[in-house]
């Protein structure tokens, strides 16, 4: 990315993925969250529009449980309606520290899916935007499952993971960049964690299907992964 696409941009989504938040040992690491408050604060006092997407919630109940795995639908909700609100503190208190204001928005496929409520979302974004209000936006993994009964038939899944939300909220946000901030470095031409010499990929002109097999899938603790990130890049 060019310097100079980062300073015209106006409107910019930031996706922070669950490994980037935390630390070797599993634990959300605050020092490092309230660093990236820190820098998404100095944007904001710039003029720029920060939109935040975040993980995380899963995983903060997870440990809060004192749980290894999250095996299982019912489970999984269970730990982001106990990880979610300490999640949303640590927003809170970190952008509060300078003078900003965080709003919580947690969203499912349908909120995309169906126009009237897309609409709505849109329109609720955009004013907290424009009242300097910073959005903090995670997947409602507590009731985000749509599940299999006729009512649902007519309804399209548009998201699985915070990669694909994030390139949503940019697209229909008119964002103009989206950042996805990860433990991964870019893509390589092939994978580094087995290969020491492997080499980024500085610029991707076109998602072809050779491109998209240099991927991987979610590292442990997370939904997205490389692949994921291609994909949604490609649809978008």
């Amino acid at each position: 990315m060019e310097r100079k696409e980062f300073i015209n941009a106006k409107r910019i989504v930031f996706k922070f993925g669950t490994n980037i938040l935390r630390g070797d040992d599993g634990y959300v690491s605050l020092p490092r969250i309230f660093s990236f408050i820190e820098d998404l604060s100095h944007l904001a006092r710039q003029g720029k529009e920060v939109i935040v997407i975040t993980s995380g919630a899963v995983g903060l109940g997870k440990k809060r449980l004192g749980i290894d795995s999250t095996e299982g639908v019912a489970l999984k909700q269970a730990c982001a309606a106990i990880g979610q609100g300490k999640l949303m503190s640590i927003y809170e208190t970190g952008f509060d520290t300078y003078g900003l204001i965080a709003s919580q928005i947690l969203l499912t496929e349908d909120d995309f899916s169906v126009r009237q409520r897309y609409l709505s979302l849109r329109t609720t974004l955009n004013k907290l935007l424009e009242l300097g209000v910073i959005p903090i936006i995670n997947q409602n993994d507590t009731v985000s499952t749509v599940e299999v009964h006729p009512q649902f038939e007519h309804m399209q899944v548009c998201f699985t993971d915070n990669d694909k939300l994030s390139a949503l909220v940019a697209s229909e946000l008119d964002a103009d960049l989206l950042i996805i901030l990860s433990d991964v470095e870019g893509l390589f031409d092939e994978n580094p964690k087995s290969n020491p010499n492997a080499k980024i990929i500085r610029k991707v002109e076109e998602v072809t299907d050779d491109i998209l097999a240099l991927g991987t899938d979610a590292s442990d603790g997370g939904r997205g992964g490389m692949r994921k990130k291609i994909k949604k890049r490609r649809k978008t």
